[in-house]
Parts: structure tokens; C-alpha cells; sequence
């Protein structure tokens, strides 16, 4: 299904935008002492990246690529995912609630919960709020809740969103909007973005929405 995203990081030329994969890589080999080509590899799966395909494309660039600023940030970013993939254990999040408070996804160990990147700005995001109100009203009584991230810098925008939508489970923001801190420890560039997370805080399953979210939630809380 093909899904709208707010992305940060790098800016692209619009023409990239129309490039499939095989495009990207192919420009990605024919230019390895181009720094623009670590765009390109963060293009192959923006969305849900997958770390050792970029590690596969950004060992084959020159090494004054590599180890450039770019290079250096870009590698920092693919460790942050490996991190945060499926099986590994869910780095810690702790920001302010609504209240002023501060909360720690470490507070709902115990539970499997879904930690919700999202931001009251995301248009997608927003398209995805009525499924997971109905989610969560058909599971939050079995031992699941979710945590939402909010990448917003305004607080009265973020709250409005948080009411107009009614989205009645626990919220969390440093309000640094793409600079928010979790966005760097779990690789998020780019949003609306999720991960599962066990009773035991490993992640189960990354950027599941709608019906594949349900299915799994079903097979794991039965």
C-alpha cells in the first residue's frame, strides 16, 4: 500500500522522487565518490530501512565518502536502526507527558506496547489515528497499550491533536520536532512509525499499521 511520509535528513531533488530501487542502486555504483549517493542509499527503504542493505551499498562507497561528516552521521543512523530492529532489546525513551511530567516507556514493562511515532503536523499520521483508536479500544484491556512519540514542537497543537482525535492512551514529546530524542536512538526519519514491544522490552515488530497490526496483536494476545 502506498503511504504519504514526511521525511527528514536529506533533501532530494524532486526528480528522485520517481526513481525505483534499481534506478537508486545503479546510481548508487556508478558514483561512489559522491556524496549525494548516501541519499540514494537512504532512499532504497526510507521508510522501514533495513540495515544491512544500506550497510551492503554504503561499504561500496570511496572511503573519503564514508568518512566524511555525512558519511560519519549516515553510519551513526544505520547503527540506530540495527539497534532498534526486530529481536533486539527496545532502547529507552523517557520525555514529558502532557501534564509536564516525565515517563519512560520503561514504566509500561510488563506490557506489550506500541511505541507510536507520530506528530500532530503528519498528515498520514493523522489518517492513521482512527484505526489504532479502534486497535486499542479492542485490546487495551489485554495487557496492551501504546506510547505515543509526539514529533511536534507546539504544545497547544499537540494536545488539540491528542483530544481531536481522541487518542486516550499515554503521550510523550521533548517538543524538538524532527530533533526529538528518540528519533535518534531508533532511526526515524520518517513518520508515521511504530514498534512493537514485548512484556520483556524486545522488539517484536517494526511499522505495522492497520489490518497487519491487528493480525499480529491478535496472534500474540490471545
Amino acid at each position: 500500500m502506498k503511504r504519504l511520509l514526511f521525511l527528514i535528513a536529506f533533501v532530494l531533488p524532486l526528480a528522485l522522487w520517481a526513481q525505483d530501487k534499481e534506478e537508486l542502486i545503479k546510481q548508487i555504483l556508478a558514483n561512489p565518490k559522491d556524496e549525494n549517493s548516501i541519499q540514494l542509499i537512504q532512499r532504497l527503504n526510507s521508510y522501514d530501512p533495513d540495515p544491512k542493505e544500506m550497510k551492503v551499498y554504503f561499504k561500496k562507497l570511496d572511503k573519503s565518502v564514508r568518512k566524511s561528516t555525512k558519511g560519519k552521521i549516515f553510519e551513526r543512523y544505520i547503527q540506530a536502526v540495527e539497534n532498534s530492529s526486530v529481536g533486539k532489546k527496545a532502547p529507552g525513551i523517557t520525555q514529558f507527558d502532557l501534564e509536564g511530567n516525565p515517563y519512560s516507556l520503561q514504566d509500561l514493562r510488563g506490557k506489550f506496547v506500541l511505541v507510536d511515532f507520530w506528530a500532530s503536523w503528519c498528515p498520514p499520521c493523522r489518517e492513521e489515528n482512527p484505526k489504532l483508536v479502534a486497535i486499542y479500544q479492542d485490546f487495551k484491556d489485554k495487557n496492551f497499550e501504546i506510547l505515543g512519540v509526539s514529533f511536534d514542537r507546539d504544545m497547544k497543537a499537540w494536545k488539540k491533536a491528542i483530544d481531536d482525535d481522541k487518542l486516550t492512551w499515554k503521550h510523550i514529546s521533548d517538543l524538538q520536532h524532527w530533533n526529538n530524542g528518540a528519533a535518534g536512538v531508533y532511526g526515524i526519519k520518517a513518520i508515521p512509525q511504530n514498534v512493537l514491544v514485548n512484556p520483556e522490552g524486545i522488539i517484536v515488530a517494526r511499522n505495522l499499521h492497520g489490518d497487519d497490526l491487528r493480525k499480529k496483536l491478535e496472534e500474540i494476545l490471545k
